[in-house]
Formats: structure tokens, C-alpha cells, sequence
């Protein structure tokens, strides 16, 4: 089974590190953060260079359990169990040893990039595809040179689809990029003035952006973006969409609003095709757009497409903490619930400190791609190395599993029904509330609008 496990010999051939192995140890979790250590005694601490220098930072890691680390010259601080693997340039090993992870699976994977778009059009193409697939994908906008090689890291063989965004400020990042998440879909989003001023001109931005398409077997784009490049288009493919122009594969020739929908009607194959966004702004549509002809291109009927359309929900970009009753505050990241986004959402609710009590209301994770006994420890080492002192568990699976739990103030329901019927009971009060279960939008009722 191929799975994100490396012994550290490993991991030190894939890397092309020098240092001395004091201790046989197995990696898991690639870290870059001391704040955010999780599973401390399987990670592997990069000690990157931006605005603090990463190796300022490894004592703290070291402190935190960390005893693996990749530096570019050894601590003078003695470390006793610590393995260093040392190299030229921490972040090119980092990106090295994802590109080797990516190489080992051969899934399907949707490449996303862009000016404007690309978190947007990567999660609501989650939310389309995710009955049919077993997806991975960049925690919120983990784009960047280490945003990328740490979501590739999540990769295991229980994954048939990858769908990773791509963002760059200036020219040589997307060839790295492109050989970390090897896209056999492109899908290109809005081009616009966003990071203009990394690149001499639009047409040197556009050139970049393309390079991550250069392995790709089809490729997803707005027809009227691409009209002066298509010489430098380095896919066989394409799928074209338009608003103006019928040459394009999708021609969007009529546009009107229903009951605060927007409502498109198109022609596809010679036939006239309908599509109803539950949004009205023209971000939103442009990018429910782009996820339409993606769907069509990758096979999907026009009237099954239309109908998981209606259904999309408002990605929130980033976490907001919300007035509560009973003087508390909410963190509402309801819209999905998996582990990558979990750890996120509970290192923001580690930062809040206004409130004596922090409170995690969870629902069972789907699509994980691990076994729910694997599962389920990970999340309660998870939660109890964030400190959570209250937690609330909703679903079957969580409550087969109440015993991993080891908080005192823990709650388990098979459902949300069960929940909301309870609700009073749970005594909400001074606490910060971090809300992390789909379909529990009742619960918005613990906000104060």
C-alpha cells in the first residue's frame, strides 16, 4: 500500500542530504511552522528561509517533540535523538521529496491556476465531483512554492483524484510548480491584474501561468483569454468557453436572473444546454462557468452538471469569528469538514484567547482515504494536542469512537437531529466555538447576527 510514510534513510536519498542517522525514525508530516506542530514524533521540520530564518525556529521544534529536521548547517544547540539531514537549500528539498511522493501514484489530477479564481473554482469542483471521487486537494489556498508541496504530500493510494491549485508572483515558479502536481487536467481561471507587477507585461504572466499545463491531456480555458497565445498552448486539447465568441466549445449566448439565481442558457455539441448558479455576482458566475465546462469536458452529462451546479455552497475564504450568544464567539467553517482543513481551522481557534474555554463541534469525516480507526486517532491526537476543552462529536463514526477521546467534557450524537434536541443541554458559555461539521447550518443559531 502506497501510503506518505518515509523512514528518514529515506527521505534523506530522495532529498540528496548529507548529516548522521542517530535514530531509525519513520515520516509522516512534513512541517514548516513551529506553531503548528501536529504528530510531532513522525515530522519532519523544514527550516525555511523568509522573512525569519527557519533554523531560529528549530530549538522550539525540538521542544515540541520534533526530533527530524532539514537544515542548511548544523544547531549549535545540542539536541540529543535529533536527526539533521543537511542540504543547499531547504526549500528546493522540500519540493524535491513532493515531486518524488507525486511520481509514486497514478491518479487523475486537475491542475488550477490563474489571476483570480483558483481556491473558488478548486472547491467547488470538490463539491461537484466528490460523490464520484476520492479527492485530494490544496488545503484552502495552500498555492504557493510551500503551499503546494504540502498539500502533494497528502497524497495516498486510496486518492483517484487530485485537484491542486497553482499561484505564482513572477516568472521560474511554475516549472517548479508544475513538476510537483504533474496535472493531466489544466483548467486556466480569470486573467487579470492580479500580480501584474511581478512580470514585465500581461503576455510574460500568461506564458508563466501556461507552463503549468505542459504534461497535461486537456486543457479547460476561456476562449477569448487565449485567442493571441494559442501558438504557445502546449496541449493537444482543449476545451474552450465563451461569452462572446460561438466558435468556443461552450457559447454562452443568453443570460438572465431567476429568483436570485443566475440563469445561462448555452450551446454545447449543437444543442442548447441550461445552468442555473445559486449566486448573481460576476466573480461567482464566471468561476461556476469555468467549473461547468470543466464537468462537460471531463464527460459529465449536461443535465447532471446543471443539477450539481444549483447545489454549490459559498466557499468562505477565510476563517471569521462571529458574535456568539451567551457571550461567546463562533468560528463557522461548516461548508466542509476533512483533516487538512481541520488542523487549519483548529490552529486559528488555538490563537483565540479571549474566551476561557475552546469548544470543537465536529461532524464525521468522509473521504478521508484512511481507515476510520487510523482516522479517528489522528483527530483525537489532533485535538488534544490543540488543547480543545470541550468537544462535541456528531455522526456514527465519531461515536464508535468516543474512547480515543480522552478530554473529560466530551458529547457524542449519531446525528444532527440528536445535536440540535440537545443543544440547550450543553451549556454554552465564555467559550469560543469552532464549528467544523457539514450540513449543520442549525446550528447557526449559536450566532448573533
Amino acid at each position: 500500500m502506497l501510503s506518505n510514510h518515509y523512514s528518514i534513510r529515506e527521505v534523506q536519498q530522495i532529498i540528496d542530504a548529507d548529516g548522521v542517522i542517530e535514530t531509525e525514525d519513520v515520516i509522516s508530516v512534513l512541517l514548516t511552522d513551529s506553531r503548528r506542530i501536529t504528530n510531532a514524533s513522525e515530522g519532519l521540520f523544514f527550516a525555511l528561509s523568509g522573512r525569519r530564518n527557519g533554523h531560529e525556529f528549530v530549538a522550539e521544534a525540538y521542544a515540541a517533540g520534533v526530533r527530524n529536521f532539514v537544515v542548511t548547517h548544523q544547531t549549535e544547540i545540542k539536541m540529543p535523538g535529533a536527526n539533521f539531514l543537511l542540504v543547499d537549500n531547504v526549500l528546493e528539498a522540500l519540493q524535491k521529496l513532493a515531486a518524488y511522493h507525486r511520481n509514486r501514484f497514478n491518479l487523475e489530477v486537475i491542475g488550477i491556476t490563474g489571476s483570480n479564481g483558483k481556491t473558488i473554482v478548486k472547491e467547488w469542483l470538490y463539491q461537484l465531483l466528490i460523490s464520484d471521487k476520492t479527492i485530494v486537494r490544496n488545503p484552502k489556498s495552500y498555492n504557493s512554492q510551500i503551499g503546494v508541496p504540502l498539500s502533494v504530500w497528502q497524497i495516498t493510494d486510496k486518492d483517484d483524484l487530485g485537484i491542486f491549485e497553482a499561484g505564482i508572483s513572477t516568472v521560474n515558479e511554475m516549472e517548479r510548480l508544475e513538476a510537483i502536481i504533474k496535472p493531466s487536467i489544466g483548467v486556466l481561471t480569470h486573467i487579470g491584474p492580479a500580480h501584474d507587477e511581478g512580470f514585465k507585461d500581461r503576455k510574460e504572466k500568461v506564458l508563466e501561468k501556461l507552463k503549468l499545463f505542459a504534461h497535461c491531456k486537456l486543457l479547460i480555458h476561456n476562449y477569448d483569454q487565449l485567442v493571441d497565445y494559442k501558438k504557445h498552448i502546449p496541449v493537444k486539447e482543449r476545451f474552450s468557453w465563451s461569452r462572446r465568441f460561438n466558435q468556443a466549445d461552450l457559447y454562452v449566448f443568453a443570460e438572465t436572473i431567476i429568483s436570485r439565481n443566475y440563469y445561462l442558457r448555452a450551446k454545447y455539441k449543437g444543442k442548447e444546454i441550461e445552468c442555473l448558479i445559486p449566486f448573481m455576482d460576476e466573480a461567482s458566475v464566471e468561476n461556476a462557468i469555468v467549473c461547468w465546462a470543466t464537468m462537460l469536458a471531463m464527460g459529465y452529462s449536461a443535465v447532471e452538471v446543471d443539477k450539481r451546479i444549483e447545489r454549490l455552497s459559498p466557499v468562505s475564504m477565510r476563517l471569521e469569528l462571529k458574535n456568539g450568544i451567551n457571550d461567546c464567539s463562533v468560528i463557522d467553517d461548516s461548508y466542509n469538514s476533512d483533516v487538512q482543513s481541520l488542523e487549519i481551522a483548529l490552529n486559528f481557534l488555538n490563537q483565540q484567547n479571549q474566551h476561557p474555554t475552546r469548544t470543537l463541534i465536529l461532524s464525521d469525516i468522509y473521504q478521508s482515504g484512511l481507515e476510520q480507526d487510523v482516522l479517528y486517532r489522528q483527530v483525537a491526537d489532533m485535538i488534544k494536542t490543540k488543547r480543545i476543552n470541550k468537544f462535541v462529536g456528531v455522526g456514527e463514526a465519531l461515536s464508535a469512537h468516543k474512547d480515543y477521546f480522552s478530554l473529560e467534557n466530551k458529547h457524542f450524537y449519531p446525528d444532527t437531529n440528536t445535536l440540535l434536541q440537545h443543544l440547550n443541554e450543553l451549556n454554552f458559555d465564555n467559550e469560543t466555538i469552532l464549528i467544523k461539521a457539514r450540513g449543520v447550518s442549525s446550528l447557526s443559531g449559536l450566532v448573533q447576527y
